[in-house]
């Protein structure tokens, strides 16, 4: 039969608790989109874009450039949004490539999708 003392489990020391992050005064900017190459005419939202709003995008190559577009339409998250207004029969290009040919005028800030891009392949 074990003793009391025995019986008696041992807890380990406990760790120092971790000092809570410092809150620091610099504001950071919300992201609404990417721009993946450099060459692209176009930034995918990474976020819900409302009409009006003030959408802010970054460029992924190493200058890590800032954008700053006034999004003239609601883009949904994945969509894109235009970077600079097109004409009709413009090519759209994004990753570098042409993905489409404008078949509606679209000014910058707008949202690009198949109601206004359509593909060169047929």
């Amino acid at each position: 039969m074990p003793s009391a003392t025995a019986a008696k489990k041992k807890t380990p020391a406990k760790a120092a608790a971790k000092p809570a992050p410092k809150a620091t005064s610099k504001k950071t900017a919300k992201l609404h989109f990417l721009i993946h190459d450099q060459k692209d005419d176009v930034g995918v939202a990474v976020v819900n874009i409302e009409s009006g709003e003030q959408a802010s995008g970054l460029t992924l190559d190493a200058s890590r450039q800032s954008v700053s577009v006034k999004a003239l339409a609601d883009i949904p998250l994945g969509h894109k949004i235009a970077l600079r207004d097109f004409k009709k029969g413009d090519t759209v290009t994004k990753y570098g490539q042409d993905i489409g040919k404008v078949v509606a005028p679209i000014k910058q800030g707008d949202h690009v999708h198949v109601h206004n891009v359509k593909t060169k392949r047929w």
